[in-house]
C-alpha cells in the first residue's frame, strides 16, 4: 500500500500581506487574523488543485507566531478535513513542533527577512527584542534557513516559502536558499511600510506555487543541511543580555554582546534558541 503524503506548514506573521506593523496584532485583531487565514486558505486551495491531492493524508499547520494562538482551529478544519493544528506555547522546536521524518515536504508561510536587511518588513530573528543576529557555524541565519536546517535533519525538504521581498532578497538574490520556490507577499518599502499586490494576484500565485511544488518530485528538492556539531552564535541587543546568557555552562563569550555554544544536533540547537533567547529577555 502506498504511503500517504504528509505536508507540514509553519505559519508566521511578519511576512503576511496586509500587515506592516506588530501593532496590528493588538489594534486590528479581526483584519490581522483574516490576513493569516487568507494565506493559509490559498495554500489549501493550491493543495486541492494539485494532481496529488488525493495522495495527501495529513496537513499539519503550526501556529508559529508569538504565543502560537493566532489561528482558529475551527476555521482551519473547515478548509480541509485533513488539517491538524499545532497551537500554544511553550513547546519544543517551537516553529516546527511535531515535525518528524514521516513528513514529505515543508511550507513556510508569512516568513520574513533576518535582522539588518535593508528594505525588509519587520526584519528580525526569533526573539527580535533581544537578538541582533544569529549564526550557525559562523554563517548568518534567518528563521527560514534555521527551520529548513531542522527539517533537513529529518530529511524533509522545504519546498515553498511565502514572505516579503526582503526575505526573497536574502534567500534568492543572495542565494541563501536559491532553489526554493518563493511567493512574494509584499514589496517592503521600509521596516514598517510595504506595497501589497492585488489580493487576486497573490491568491493565484500561491495556488500556482503550491501546485507546482506538489506536482514535482519532492525527493529532488535540496535539503538545507548543516555540519555537526553545530556552533550556535548570538549577538544580543545589550551587554546585559550577554552577561546573563554567559552564565550557561559551555557558553563562550566572544565580545560584549556576542556568545557562542556548541550543540550536538539541530534538535538540541532549536531547543537552545528558545531557552537562550528567553533567558536573555529577562536581563535589564
Amino acid at each position: 500500500m502506498k504511503k500517504a503524503l504528509k505536508i507540514y506548514i509553519s505559519v508566521d506573521m511578519e511576512g503576511m500581506a496586509g500587515i506592516t506593523s506588530p501593532s496590528q496584532e493588538r489594534d486590528e485583531v479581526p483584519s490581522f487574523r483574516r490576513a493569516l487565514h487568507n494565506q493559509v486558505r490559498w495554500i489549501i486551495e493550491g493543495i486541492h488543485a494539485s494532481s496529488r491531492n488525493e495522495e495527501i493524508g495529513e496537513i499539519t499547520i503550526s501556529d508559529s507566531h508569538g504565543s502560537g494562538t493566532n489561528l482558529s482551529y475551527d476555521e482551519l478544519c473547515q478548509m480541509d478535513e485533513r488539517i491538524s493544528l499545532v497551537s500554544g506555547s511553550p513547546r519544543r522546536q517551537y516553529m516546527m513542533s511535531c515535525l518528524d521524518e514521516t513528513y514529505d515536504v515543508v511550507f513556510l508561510a508569512g516568513y520574513h527577512a533576518g535582522p539588518g536587511e535593508d528594505f525588509a518588513n519587520m526584519d528580525h530573528s526569533f526573539y527580535g527584542r533581544v537578538v541582533s543576529s544569529l549564526k550557525i557555524n559562523g554563517a548568518y541565519m534567518n528563521e527560514s534557513t534555521t527551520n529548513a536546517a531542522l527539517a533537513a535533519s529529518y530529511k524533509v525538504p522545504v519546498g515553498l516559502i511565502i514572505g516579503d521581498s526582503g526575505l526573497r532578497k536574502q534567500l534568492i538574490d543572495k542565494e541563501m536558499m536559491p532553489w526554493v520556490k518563493f511567493v512574494t507577499t509584499k514589496e517592503a518599502l521600509s521596516r514598517y511600510a510595504a506595497k501589497f499586490p492585488p489580493q487576486k494576484v497573490l491568491r493565484e500565485n500561491t495556488i500556482s506555487a503550491v501546485k507546482e511544488v506538489l506536482d514535482s518530485d519532492l525527493s529532488k528538492i535540496p535539503l538545507y543541511e548543516v555540519a555537526t556539531p553545530i556552533k550556535l552564535g548570538f549577538e544580543f541587543k545589550s551587554t546585559a543580555m550577554a552577561d546573563t546568557v554567559a552564565q550557561i555552562p559551555r557558553m563562550k563569550r566572544l565580545s560584549g554582546t556576542e556568545v557562542e555554544i556548541t550543540c550536538d544536533n539541530m534538535h538540541e540547537l532549536e531547543c537552545g534558541i528558545s531557552a537562550i533567547t528567553g533567558l536573555a529577555g529577562t536581563a535589564n
